[in-house]
C-alpha cells in the first residue's frame, strides 16, 4: 500500500514537471503525459495498472466534469444548442453505425453487435480532453464552445449504445423500444437528479454559515452528490454532474459571497489541474495490461485496426460537420439560427479535426464484463481495449499536435467577439464608475458628498480604489462601498445575459476582480 503512495505521489511529480515542459516547447499537455505515460510503463519493475472503471468513474470524472461546467458559459451553450445537441446525440449514433460496419467488415471476429459495443465506446468526443485541450490551443470562441458543450452532453448517447450493445452480445436479442425509454430516462432523469441536487445544495449554501471553509467541503460533495444519487436511479451521472454544475454556475452569485467564489475559483482549479494531469498518465500507464490480453491477434494487427477505426471516426466526424452546414443553411430559411453568416469549408474541417477522445472512452472499455452470463470470455474483449487505447492516443497526440499548426494555416478570426478585449475592457470599467457615481449621488446627501472620503470615491474607478487611506474606512463606508460593488456586479451579470456579442471570458474577468475587490475591502 505504501509503495502505490509512493508510486502515485511519484507520479504527480513527473506529472508537474511534464506540463512544465509542455510549456516550454508549445505543446498540449495532455499529449505529452499520455506519451511519458506510455513510456514509462515500459520500463522494467514498474507496478502493472489494474485501473478499476468505478473507480474513475467515481473519482476523476465528477469533480472534472463539475469544474467543466462551472466554467462554461450558459450563454454559449444556448446559442449554439441546436448545433451542439445534434452532435450529441445524432453524431454519436451516426459515428457508432459507422464503426460498427467498418469493424464487421474489415475485423475478423467482430460481428455488427460487438462492432455497435466498440463505436459506443469511442464515438463521444471526451469533455474532459477537450477541455484541456482548448484552454491551450487558441480556437475561435464558437469552435470552442460547441466542442466543449457536446462534449459535456453526448454521455448519455454513447452509454445507451454501449449498454444495450452488451446486452445484445450477451443474450442475441435487441428491444428498439427498450432501448429508446431507457435513453429517455437517462436523459431526463440524469438532467432531473441534478438540477434538484444543484438546487438543493444552493438552498444549503445560503443556509450554511458564512464561512469558506465550510462551502468548500460542500463544494467537493456537490458534484459526487449528483453523479452517484443519478447513477443509483439508473440514469446518466454525467449527465446528472454537467446539468446541476450548470445551474449553481449560473447562479453562482445568488447563494456564495465573493471571497468564497474567489477561494472556490483557485481550489477548483487546482483540483482540476491534478485530476486531467494523472488522468492522462494513467492512460498511458495502462498499455502494458491491454497488450498483454490480445492473445492471437498480433500487436501489429490489432494497432492497424486501431488505425482504421481512428480514421473512421475522424472521416465520419469531418463529414458530419460538413453536413450540419448544409443542414443550417437550408434551415435558415425557415427558421431563426444563431449564425446567418456562410462558415466556408475551412471551420467545419477544424471542428471535424477536434474531436478528441479520453478517459471516459477508455473507462466504459474497461467496464465491459470479463464473462457472458454463461461463464464464456466476453467475445473480443481485450480487442476492443486496445483498440480503444490506440484510438485516444492517435486522437489526442496526432489531433492535438497539428491543431495549432492548422489554426495558422487556415487564418482564422474571431467571428462572434470582434471588439478588442482592452475596448471592452474600457467600456466596463466605464460603466462601473458611472453605476459608483450614480449610486452616491442617490444615497448620500450633500454634505456626505462633500466629505473628502467621498470625493475619493467618485474620482476613481469603483473597482480600482487606491489604498492610500482606506485602512481608515468606517463600517458605513465599507457598507457603501459594498453596495456599489454589489449595484456593478448585478449590472455586469445582466448585461452579460442580454448582450450575445459581449465575450464571457471578459465579463468573468471583472467579476472575479469585483469579488477580490470585495475581498480587499473586508482587510480594511
Amino acid at each position: 500500500m505504501v509503495e502505490q503512495v509512493t508510486f502515485y505521489l511519484g507520479m504527480v511529480l513527473v506529472m508537474i514537471f511534464l506540463i512544465i515542459l509542455a510549456q516550454r516547447i508549445q505543446v498540449a499537455y495532455p499529449v505529452l503525459l499520455v506519451v511519458a505515460g506510455l513510456v514509462i510503463s515500459l520500463i522494467p519493475g514498474i507496478p502493472v495498472l489494474n485501473m478499476d472503471p468505478e473507480l474513475i468513474f467515481i473519482i476523476f470524472l465528477p469533480p472534472l466534469l463539475y469544474e467543466a461546467a462551472w466554467s462554461t458559459s450558459w450563454k454559449e451553450l444556448w446559442k449554439w444548442r441546436r448545433i451542439i445537441l445534434s452532435f450529441a446525440i445524432l453524431v454519436v449514433f451516426v459515428t457508432a453505425f459507422s464503426v460498427s460496419l467498418i469493424a464487421d467488415h474489415f475485423i475478423p471476429g467482430f460481428t455488427l453487435a460487438l462492432g455497435f459495443l466498440l463505436g459506443g465506446i469511442v464515438s463521444p468526443p471526451d469533455a474532459v480532453s477537450a477541455g484541456a485541450i482548448m484552454k491551450f490551443v487558441k480556437v475561435p470562441k464558437r469552435l470552442s464552445s460547441i466542442l466543449e458543450g457536446e462534449s459535456l452532453l453526448n454521455d448519455a448517447s454513447s452509454l445507451i449504445i454501449f449498454q444495450f450493445a452488451v446486452i445484445a452480445v450477451s443474450t442475441g436479442k435487441f428491444v428498439v423500444q427498450d432501448a429508446l425509454l431507457t435513453f429517455l430516462w437517462m436523459v431526463f432523469g440524469g438532467v432531473g437528479i441534478g438540477l434538484l441536487v444543484g438546487w438543493l445544495l444552493m438552498k444549503v449554501h445560503k443556509w450554511l454559515p458564512d464561512h469558506v471553509d465550510i462551502h468548500q467541503v460542500f463544494s467537493i460533495l456537490g458534484p459526487y452528490a449528483m453523479y452517484i444519487g443519478a447513477e443509483e436511479a439508473h440514469s446518466s451521472g454525467v449527465l446528472a454532474t454537467v446539468s446541476g454544475g450548470l445551474l449553481m454556475s449560473y447562479h453562482r452569485f445568488s447563494f456564495l459571497n465573493g471571497q468564497t467564489r474567489i477561494r472556490g475559483y483557485n481550489f477548483w482549479s487546482t483540483v482540476s489541474f491534478i485530476l486531467n494531469g494523472l488522468v492522462f498518465v494513467l492512460i498511458g500507464l495502462d498499455l502494458p495490461q491491454i497488450v498483454s490480453g490480445l492473445g492471437e491477434t498480433s500487436l501489429g494487427e490489432a494497432i492497424g485496426y486501431g488505425v482504421l477505426i481512428t480514421v473512421t471516426l475522424v472521416v465520419v466526424r469531418i463529414l458530419s460537420c460538413y453536413g450540419a452546414v448544409i443542414t443550417t443553411l437550408i434551415m435558415r430559411n425557415f427558421i431563426t439560427v444563431a449564425d446567418t453568416g456562410n462558415p466556408g469549408w475551412k471551420t467545419p474541417l477544424l471542428l471535424g479535426w477536434t474531436g478528441m477522445r479520453g478517459v471516459v472512452s477508455l473507462a466504459a472499455a474497461l467496464s465491459i464484463p470479463i464473462r457472458l452470463a454463461d461463464g464464456t470470455p466476453f467475445p473480443q474483449r481485450d480487442l476492443i481495449l486496445f483498440i480503444t487505447f490506440v484510438v485516444i492516443f492517435l486522437t489526442l497526440v496526432v489531433q492535438g499536435l497539428t491543431l495549432p499548426f492548422f489554426i495558422r494555416q487556415f487564418g482564422f478570426t474571431e467571428q462572434d467577439y470582434i471588439k478588442p478585449e482592452e475596448k471592452v475592457d474600457a467600456f466596463i470599467e466605464k460603466e462601473f464608475a458611472a453605476l459608483a457615481l450614480q449610486y452616491m449621488r442617490e444615497n448620500l446627501s450633500e454634505a456626505e458628498l462633500a466629505q473628502p472620503v467621498y470625493q475619493k470615491l467618485m474620482k476613481v474607478s469603483a473597482y480600482r480604489l487606491s489604498s492610500e487611506g482606506t485602512s481608515a474606512f468606517s463600517e458605513p463606508i465599507k457598507e457603501l462601498y459594498r453596495q456599489i460593488l454589489d449595484r456593478q456586479r448585478r449590472w455586469l451579470v445582466e448585461k452579460n445575459r442580454t448582450t450575445m456579442t459581449l465575450d464571457e471570458d471578459i465579463v468573468r474577468k471583472h467579476l472575479y476582480y469585483l469579488d477580490h475587490e470585495e475581498e480587499r475591502l473586508l482587510l480594511r
